[in-house]
């Protein structure tokens, strides 16, 4: 006849025996539930994480284009200025994006504001100038090397699209129209430039 100490033993063993067999039998159910809910390895057959396509799959946030500025001149007094100008015009033009070109000889208040500009960067004035985002790019070398390089592509890639052939209806492509306070003539008033003219607001942003 075994003793109550012998009983209890022989329950704490079976207990034991009972217990570590659920346990053995319940490694394999958890290992089958971890990766049944870690999903990276379907993420992974897709070439991307599972956090990077989350993040992809998320609609992009509407941010405002960069703006494009261009300061250069029209007059064909200086050869070379004139001709880097005009190249540079035409590479923008090749991108397809909305720029505000500030040409100096128009509106003598450009030249101010590209002196301004220029400071900060221990820059004196030379033509062509150009802005995105507010940054100076440079002048024609740098963007025609940033052109054969293929970086002014990166550089423009947050601006604004536009047709190279659009042509504005109220100016007719100048970015320039007469005055409506004094039409332009001999006495000046405190609203257009030393020409007469203001921007048109059809297709410049200031």
């Amino acid at each position: 006849m075994e003793s109550s100490s012998g009983k209890g033993k022989g329950k704490k063993a079976q207990y034991y025996r009972h217990n570590r067999h659920n346990y053995n039998n319940h490694q394999p159910h958890m290992a089958r539930s971890l990766t049944y809910h870690h999903r990276s390895t379907t993420a992974s057959a897709a070439g991307k994480p599972f956090w990077r396509r989350v993040l992809t799959d998320e609609p992009p946030r509407q941010r405002k284009p960069q703006p494009v500025v261009l300061y250069f001149t029209s007059l064909r007094g200086i050869r070379r200025t004139f001709e880097d100008c005009r190249a540079v015009r035409a590479i923008l033009r090749g991108f397809r994006v909305a720029v505000d070109e500030k040409d100096l000889s128009m509106d003598s208040s450009f030249r101010t504001e590209l002196q301004n500009r220029l400071r900060s960067y221990g820059r004196p004035v030379s033509l062509p100038q150009l802005f995105v985002d507010g940054k100076l790019i440079g002048g024609a070398d740098e963007v025609r090397h940033l052109h054969e390089t293929g970086e002014l592509q990166k550089v423009l890639a947050g601006a604004a699209g536009q047709d190279p052939a659009y042509v504005c209806s109220s100016c007719g492509g100048d970015r320039f129209v007469p005055c409506r306070v004094c039409s332009g003539r001999w006495r000046r008033c405190e609203s257009c430039n030393e020409n007469g003219l203001v921007r048109c607001a059809g297709c410049c942003s200031s």
